[in-house]
Formats: C-alpha cells, structure tokens, sequence
C-alpha cells in the first residue's frame, strides 16, 4: 500500500493555513471535473486524487492526525500485516462530524454516483479512516445542493440597449415552471445572466442550484457593436460632403441627432458622437460612443440644369466631361 502524500496533491506546505489549503483544492476541482473533462479518464483519477486529499486535509481533526502519522505509516501495515493491534487505534477515531466548513468536498455516495465506483477512495484512505467522508449526523436526511441549470436566451441589440424581461418556461429535475427573467440593459453577446435558486432543486432541504441564461445577441440590419461603442453608417449626398452641412444619425435609443459635416468631408471619414452607445451594465446612465462613418451618395440622375452645373466644376478642375444629353 503506498503513503499518500495529500499536500503535494494540492500543491500546498505542512505549513499551510485553512484558507491556502481551500483555495488550492478549489481550483484543482473545477480544472479537473469530469464535468469539464468529459471522458478523460486521467483527469476523472486526478479529481478523486484531489476530492481524497482535501477530504483529509480540509478537515482540522483528519489533517492532525495526518500529520501525527507522518512516515509512521509503515508501522501500522506492518501490524495489520502481523494480525496484531493497531498501533495508532486510539489517535485515529473518526469525527464523521467534522467541518472544515464553507466549502466541503463530495460525499462517497455523490462519489459513487458520478464514477459509478463502489469505493471512490484509495487503499491508504481506507485503511486510516475506514472509507469515511463528511456526512450529515445520524438521523437526518443527507442534504446535496441542487445543480446550476444554462440556457440560451436570444435578444436583439434593441433589447441589449434598453434591457428587457422574458417569460421562461422550464422544466428540469421532473419540474415545470414559469419564470419572468429580467435581462439588464448592456449585456453583450457571450454574457451570462444568473438567476438565483431556479436550477435544479436541492436534496435534504439543501438550496437549489442557480439558472444562468447565456445571451445571444442577433445581428442588427444598421449598427455594428465593438464593446460599448456602436458603429452606423451615414449616407449624405455628395454635394453635403464637399460643401459642409447638417446630417441625421439614427441612435439606437431611437433618437435623431444632428450631425455637423465639415466641408471636403471624405467619404468613409468617421464622427464621434459621445454618450450615444451602449449601456454599462448596473449603470444605464454611463453609456459609450456611437461613431457615424459618411457615406457619400452619388445622384442616380441629373436634371439638364444639374448637369450644366457639374460640367462646369468638371471644367475648373480640367476634367473631360462626356458629353451627351441628361435622361
């Protein structure tokens, strides 16, 4: 049977507190759960490896006498061996009580659930604590918190912008229900909005696990989004963009808002019009920048008296014209 060294499972020193101990563990966890690791046979032998350690070493009565065994282990196999008494019978009772607290590790049932294993737990935690983990004390149903539920939820940008409420129906864990969700304005395509305690239902009386909607945003037939800022194009005629004028820029908010064109104003050449992009989520007042880029528009016909017109900038600028009749 070999000695489990549980500190280099985690990665942690003898001398760690609690809290290092923890926050060890926890990322260990979620880097190596099957959940995340679908199929990969090493990562699922690692999460037992992690979930055995911090069972031992996030529990203050199981750690000390860990650590009172030491490199002693080989004594109390040699005495097992021989059929005679357990050397370290006394020091190690188990508190199945114990805490550890805040974040505990999974039980053996839960264990046996997701690897279908009837012993999840190594020889060497066997033989020192009897395959035992954390439960609830006799008598009371053992309690599990119910599993986060996702789902994808569709918005156009006008419902990004201005934040919108949707009706859910789920149905999860045997349940069907309604759910009026509220989606906060600024959300962006890939967000994931938490819904509290609508996942699925907890076991024992345990809380129930959240939902989380994961946006995403339809393309939008005029603007263009970058972060919080917002892209749209501005069609002016040409004569607007080579002499200076006034421009309207549809916001998303519905808002017309005047545009100042310089004169020679170039086509493509983009305008900055501040506090017209999207939301900041939690503060709707603090908004990005909606930049308009001109789009010069050609006439598709010109009267005879226009034509004249642009025949004669085309002589000043020592242009040949064609000359034939306007349609």
């Amino acid at each position: 049977m070999e000695f489990k060294d549980y500190y280099a499972t985690l990665g942690v020193s003898k001398a760690s507190s609690e809290k290092e101990i923890k926050q060890a563990f926890r990322k260990l966890a979620r880097k190596y759960h099957p959940d995340v690791n679908p199929g990969d046979k090493q990562a699922e032998a690692r999460f037992k490896e992690i979930n055995e350690a911090y069972e031992v070493l996030g529990d203050p009565a199981k750690r000390k006498k860990y650590d009172e065994l030491g490199a002693n282990w080989r004594l109390y196999e040699q005495a097992e061996a021989q059929g005679g008494p357990n050397p370290f019978a006394r020091q190690w009772s188990v508190n199945t009580g114990g805490g550890g607290g805040g974040f505990r590790t999974m039980t053996q049932e839960e264990m046996e659930e997701l690897f279908g294993d009837t012993n999840p737990f190594s020889d060497f935690f066997t033989t020192f604590f009897g395959g035992e983990t954390r439960q609830a004390p006799r008598g009371r149903a053992r309690q599990r918190a119910g599993r986060d539920v996702e789902h994808e939820i569709e918005l156009s940008l006008e419902d990004a912008y201005h934040g919108a409420t949707r009706r859910l129906s789920l149905k999860h864990d045997g349940y069907a229900r309604t759910v009026d969700v509220r989606i906060p304005a600024g959300v962006s395509d890939g967000s994931r909005v938490r819904v509290a305690g609508e996942g699925e239902h907890g076991a024992g009386g345990a809380s129930s696990g959240d939902l989380y909607l994961r946006v995403r945003l339809t393309p939008h037939p005029q603007f263009e989004r970058k972060g919080r800022d917002l892209y749209v194009k501005v069609p002016v005629p040409v004569v607007t963009a080579a002499l200076g004028g006034e421009a309207s820029v549809q916001t998303l908010s519905g808002k017309q808002v005047r545009l100042r064109v310089p004169p020679l104003t170039q086509n493509g050449q983009v305008f900055r019009l501040k506090g017209y992009g999207m939301p900041k989520i939690g503060h709707p007042e603090d908004k990005g920048d909606l930049y308009a880029r001109i789009e010069a528009q050609l006439p598709t016909e010109l009267t005879p008296a226009e034509r004249e017109h642009w025949e004669a900038i085309a002589k000043l600028q020592g242009v040949t014209a064609n000359k034939h009749s306007a349609a």
